[in-house]
């Protein structure tokens, strides 16, 4: 990377801080290891070890060597203090995915946004990441990246290009996978409906997100498994994914509350991540407690490398990023 890129990445960073800051969140500092991960079956993750020495005092009280695990998110630490403190929090920190392709858009290694806001909802957080990019594009003078996003519905969006009503197809048996046949997909034997889902989403719907301007695709359907609170439809959750030339940038809930449901959510997953996951990692089945007590809020969490590619105009993270 040039000297000028690394000066328009420190700028563009800058500015990320400078507008949460402009408006009173607190800029948070969590670690990038963790004992246990909130479980997430699409993901794949780093291990390590935390080693103890010889003849410690760790030693002697039993202690033993113990996995640690490279955080894919900072969710994990970052929801202990809303639940404690239930302040606007935002984030830019590194984080790790494991499993993945190394490539135009991806990294083992990413710079990640992430922020929280108290008492909000999913339609919120896209005003405010609306008036984000209105500040970081309004400074590059790009304006393709200038909102309003336009707003599509999933189920917008697979009638549109996928030609079907999604709701109507997952709740008939065998029709998602008669779908997934009609376009050359053959899904293995026992995929989910909501692994039928992906596998459609990804060759018919996402293509066709290559937009001049940004697009956020709202409304997610509930059976694919998130921490976001459901609609009052129950059909969908309060999601939405943000695009820009079929690129994911974005990805927000309006954050689940309901202690049980996340506690159902980490069981459901946990499971699901032991049987397929390549690497297995800890979870914290007592994390759902936190939620007793949990203020209604939105969170966001943004690719940033991904962010300033689009802003400088790139197609491909390698160059906006030093290594």
């Amino acid at each position: 990377m040039d000297l000028e890129m690394l000066e328009k990445r420190a700028s563009v960073i800058k500015r990320i801080r400078s507008f949460f800051d402009s408006k009173n969140y607190l800029e948070l500092d969590t670690p990038l290891l963790s004992e246990n991960l909130i479980p997430e079956s699409c993901l794949e993750v780093f291990e390590t070890e935390r080693l103890y020495p010889l003849g410690s005092s760790h030693q002697g009280c039993g202690e033993k060597n113990s996995p640690m695990y490279l955080i894919p998110s900072p969710e994990i630490w970052m929801k202990q203090i809303i639940a404690k403190h239930k302040v606007d929090v935002f984030q830019v920190c590194k984080c790790f995915r494991n499993g993945e392709s190394c490539g135009r858009l991806h990294n083992s290694e990413f710079t990640m946004l992430e922020y929280y806001t108290m008492e909000a909802d999913y339609m919120d957080s896209l005003a405010l990441t609306e008036q984000l990019f209105d500040y970081l594009a309004g400074e590059e003078n790009n304006r393709c990246l200038r909102p309003p996003f336009e707003r599509i519905t999933v189920a917008d969006a697979f009638m549109r290009w996928a030609g079907f009503d999604l709701f109507s197809a997952a709740g008939i048996p065998g029709a998602m996978e008669e779908h997934c046949h009609r376009f050359g997909i053959d899904p293995p034997k026992g995929t989910t409906i909501g692994g039928l889902y992906d596998l459609i989403f990804i060759q018919e719907v996402e293509p066709n997100l290559k937009m001049e301007k940004p697009v956020a695709l709202i409304d997610y359907p509930a059976f694919v498994p998130c921490l976001a609170k459901k609609s009052n439809d129950g059909k969908t959750v309060e999601r939405w994914e943000l695009y820009y030339n079929g690129i994911e940038l974005a990805n927000c809930f309006s954050e689940e509350t309901d202690p049980q449901a996340v506690k159902e959510f980490f069981i459901s997953e946990a499971a699901e991540k032991k049987r397929t996951a390549l690497v297995k990692h800890n979870v914290d089945h007592n994390y759902w407690k936190i939620f007793k007590d949990f203020p209604r809020c939105s969170g966001v969490a943004m690719g940033v490398d991904r962010l300033i590619m689009a802003l400088c105009g790139r197609s491909s993270i390698d160059g906006v990023i030093p290594f």
